[in-house]
């Protein structure tokens, strides 16, 4: 390669703060051919979209663009890297789970440790900057992103600190539930957190948080020990019941509307091997298997969680299935899932001894990353026959075999807490349903968000009129608030003390109290 491409291809990368990484010219002599590749890669990335062409760079909540002079003052104070969209690693950088999302962030500030995440929030406010905050990036609303602002991205944040003895774990805002399963499982102990691997320990534990021990160890949030956030002034704090016991109050079911969480301290319980999997049968018998699973979880110890799904098998066959979740003794499991696995032949039994890891990442291969996701949901009263039978009826006009309808019973540990204890106001809910359709092909996306959207209107008359904060896409303030039930009241004064001027509104928003 002659010196004159060299040095162009060093140029480059100088451009996307990678030139003192690796010493290109050397890299060059070494395997011309793969440097090549890269400056084209390098190339295509730089090549402003139409919509960059009309916008384009850091806009303030105004419009009006951000010098770079003042970008240069934060890249001076900022460990981590500072991506804008000429930069190598922005095209990446932006994308999150779900592909109906796709927003331009000005820039992204992808923090190393609270420091970062201090400078980040001060130059956002001092540039009345619109404001998102990256954990998993598993939101299916897409709140992790935001058009033109900045994101105060924690995915490098993941440090996990277990303390066997004390039975705690120390969690930094940007792991997943895979991170923390890894370090916990070693020790024999978990922390009760949702059903996929993928998921943000953040988002998730702000929300409330449920999963597969919801039932014997409570919400997520409820084994919250205290939070390291850092709020719109850009001062930390810790919130425990010792220190700042309001906005602890607060951040358990309240979202992310207070500041970003740098840390989580939860406690941790005893999980090793459980006994898990799934039962699938046919979709025509999808009404008495969602009847029996209804009875039969109103009388299931509260070591087992069982949801039901209507779904398509892997080969594109309409089913029914049930998936369970034992955490306890496994023999006293073996017996307490005989009904369960006893009842109408299940053409499909993967029920078995497992590391909760294991149980953990089961179905991540139903919600891969690029794919179009729109959800609704909402509690029930009661999951009647009628409801049952509107459910099936929909199901089945499913235009995608991707979508699909989950039933979710919770009750147990969760539903002993008083509904002021904490921000999470649903604790009588016993069933949810979520209604999710995902699809491949952007140019259909009208027809699966009206299939979602036609079940949830239909299945409103049997509507609690509650909703789970977390699994909320793009709703009106109404919902939002039923959300929170008769806390938000509340809230809105927390908000008013620790977030006046609304700083962070890129979340189920709480309005500060007027």
């Amino acid at each position: 390669m002659d010196p004159s491409a060299t040095r162009r291809i060093r140029t480059c990368f100088k451009k996307s703060h990678l030139s003192t990484r690796t010493d290109y010219s050397a890299a060059a002599e070494a395997n011309p051919t793969f440097l090549q590749k890269d400056m084209i890669r390098y190339e295509e990335s730089v090549l402003p979209t139409e919509r960059n062409k009309k916008r384009g760079g850091l806009r303030n909540t105004k419009g009006i663009l951000v010098g770079q002079d003042q970008i240069k003052r934060l890249q001076a104070t900022f460990r981590g890297d500072l991506i804008q969209a000429a930069d190598f690693e922005y095209e990446q950088a932006r994308k999150i789970w779900n592909a109906s999302v796709d927003k331009y962030p000005g820039i992204i500030a992808r923090c190393t440790g609270v420091a970062d995440v201090i400078a980040a929030v001060n130059f956002a406010r001092e540039n009345a900057l619109l404001v998102a905050v990256r954990g998993g990036g598993h939101n299916v609303a897409g709140r992790a992103l935001c058009e033109d602002g900045i994101v105060i991205d924690l995915s490098r944040m993941k440090g996990i600190h277990v303390d066997a003895k004390k039975r705690t774990a120390t969690v930094q805002g940007g792991a997943t539930l895979g991170d923390l399963d890894r370090e916990t499982h070693i020790f024999g102990l978990g922390v009760p957190a949702g059903i996929m691997s993928k998921t943000g320990v953040g988002g998730l534990a702000l929300g409330g948080g449920v999963g597969w021990l919801v039932r014997k160890y409570g919400l997520t949030c409820d084994n919250v020990l205290s939070f390291d956030i850092v709020t719109a002034d850009g001062e930390p704090r810790v919130a425990s019941s010792e220190e700042n016991q309001d906005l602890f109050w607060a951040l358990r079911g309240g979202g992310g509307n207070f500041g970003v969480v740098t840390s989580f301290e939860f406690r941790v319980h005893p999980v090793g091997t459980v006994l898990g999997g799934l039962l699938i049968y046919p979709r025509e018998r999808a009404g008495e298997v969602l009847r029996f699973y209804r009875d039969f979880t109103q009388s299931a110890p509260e070591e087992l969680t069982v949801y039901a799904a209507l779904l398509h098998t892997a080969e594109g066959m309409p089913a029914v299935a049930v998936i369970a979740c034992y955490c306890g003794e496994l023999t006293e499991g073996d017996q307490a899932l005989k009904p369960l696995r006893n009842f109408g032949s299940p053409i499909v039994d993967t029920i078995q001894p497992m590391p909760f890891p294991q149980m953990q990442s089961l179905l991540d291969t139903a919600f891969p990353d690029g794919n179009h996701n729109y959800w609704k949901s909402t509690f029930l009263h009661e999951l009647s026959d009628d409801a049952i039978d509107v459910l099936v009826e929909h199901a089945n006009r499913a235009v995608s075999p991707l979508s699909g309808v989950v039933v979710e019973y919770y009750g147990g540990v969760a539903s002993r807490v008083g509904v002021s204890e904490t921000a999470f106001a649903q604790r009588q809910a016993e069933y949810s349903i979520a209604v999710l359709a995902q699809w491949t092909n952007p140019a259909e996306s009208q027809v699966h968000i009206e299939w979602a959207q036609v079940l949830a209107d239909s299945i409103r008359p049997f509507s609690s009129g509650a909703y789970y904060l977390n699994y909320l896409g793009e709703e009106g303030e109404d919902t939002i608030k039923a959300a929170f039930g008769s806390n938000h009241a509340r809230l809105m004064g927390v908000k008013k003390k620790y977030d006046p001027k609304n700083f962070f509104c890129l979340n189920q928003n709480i309005k500060p109290r007027v």
